[in-house]
């Protein structure tokens, strides 16, 4: 049963990753264009407002990248930092808990893109897509040039 498990395990990571990272874009879309139900309640966040017009652009970009896998790591680094932030300066002050004061999913993505900043993306990755490429480019490049014969 392990065995299966362990196999299953790169694909049961991906699928994670694409859907924490479609749920935090869609977040930031909501945040920033009213989609979805638009920002508490309806409408958005005016560009350039601090910290919640950067936090929503951070939200979207960095689950984009997270749910193609591109730069997840990076991404998610940047994602996790963003929610940490959101949940000490925002959520943290107004109790200890995030029960109580209304930090739970910003508590809880920052330690998902942590994980996924350790985890790396699973299968079904565009960094999987390019690095297999780049990896065939550098064997081709690295092979010797085949010796022409010499004429004696």
């Amino acid at each position: 049963m392990y065995t299966r498990l362990n196999q299953a395990q790169p694909y049961a990571l991906a699928f994670f990753r694409i859907v924490v990272g479609l749920l935090f874009a869609c977040h930031g879309a909501a945040s920033l264009f009213g989609v979805l139900g638009g920002a508490m309640g309806g409408g958005t966040i005016p560009a350039g407002t601090w910290p919640g017009w950067y936090a929503a652009v951070i939200q979207l970009v960095g689950g984009s990248l997270v749910v193609l896998g591109l730069g997840t790591r990076i991404a998610a680094l940047v994602s996790s930092g963003s929610m940490a932030y959101a949940y000490f300066k925002v959520h943290q002050p107004g109790a200890l808990f995030p029960l109580q004061n209304g930090g739970e999913p910003s508590a809880i993505y920052s330690w998902v893109f942590l994980l996924l900043v350790f985890t790396g993306p699973g299968a079904l990755a565009l960094d999987r897509l390019f690095a297999s490429r780049a990896t065939g480019r550098r064997d081709l490049a690295d092979a010797p040039e085949p010796s022409s014969p010499v004429a004696v």
